[in-house]
């Protein structure tokens, strides 16, 4: 099977929200189980929900046109950013599109953050490829596998991902547009806050817009 090397500069930035300019999403791929009670939703409307609005010379998030916006402006770099919630299980879904950049990137899912470096990803990248990670500080690792694997759930380039993850006991789950691609196990985080976060590789110039934002409890 085809896999694709995460390597991960430690060249990382934490800003609690954001987003930018946006067009309007193309129509999410909800799945079809139904969740549990909901407990945070944000589609993006008010920019005054929480999310940050901060601009770098390193990149940028912002609300715009009922959005949230992640840009990275520099290689081998991430950005996230967090709500300010405090959960423990927890089912969060949000759409996610490229605008621009290259599809060798990297966005997703946030949760269990229990300090600003201190949470599980679950991403996917504009070229097919998914993970679940830990980031511990200035360490990152995969979890339950060595490199990105590849899935044809994902919809390549500029297309629109609904995007879903489970942090339920110690187990976290990626669902994309509907179907389940991959399970894990680790007990490090029981509980903390949720959040999106987007990364490039070699090239600067990734441009995520997140919308339709929801956490339930399982």
């Amino acid at each position: 099977m085809c896999q694709k090397k995460l390597y991960w500069v430690f060249s990382f930035i934490f800003i609690v929200g954001a987003a930018l300019a946006c067009q309007a999403f193309p129509g999410s791929r909800n799945t079809t189980d139904e969740p549990g009670r909901l407990l945070f939703q944000d589609d993006f409307s008010d920019p005054a929900s929480g999310w940050n609005r901060i601009a770098t010379t390193q990149g940028e998030t912002d609300y715009a046109d009922g959005v949230y916006r992640i840009f990275i402006n520099e290689p081998n770099l991430d950005i996230w950013s967090f709500p300010g919630q405090d959960f423990n299980d927890v089912r969060i879904e949000v759409d996610a599109l490229k605008v621009g950049g290259e599809r060798n990137n990297r966005y997703g899912i946030i949760c269990r953050a229990v300090k600003q470096d201190s949470f599980y990803t679950l991403i996917i990248s504009s070229d097919g490829y998914y993970g679940i990670g830990k980031i511990q500080g200035q360490d990152y690792s995969l979890i339950g596998m060595e490199a990105l694997q590849p899935s044809g759930a994902i919809m390549k380039g500029a297309a629109l991902n609904h995007l879903r993850a489970d942090c339920v006991g110690d187990t976290l789950t990626l669902y994309v547009n509907g179907e389940k691609i991959a399970e894990v196990r680790d007990p490090s985080f029981a509980a903390g806050d949720v959040g999106l976060i987007a990364g490039s590789y070699e090239t600067a110039g990734t441009d995520i817009r997140f919308d339709n934002f929801v956490v339930y409890q399982p």
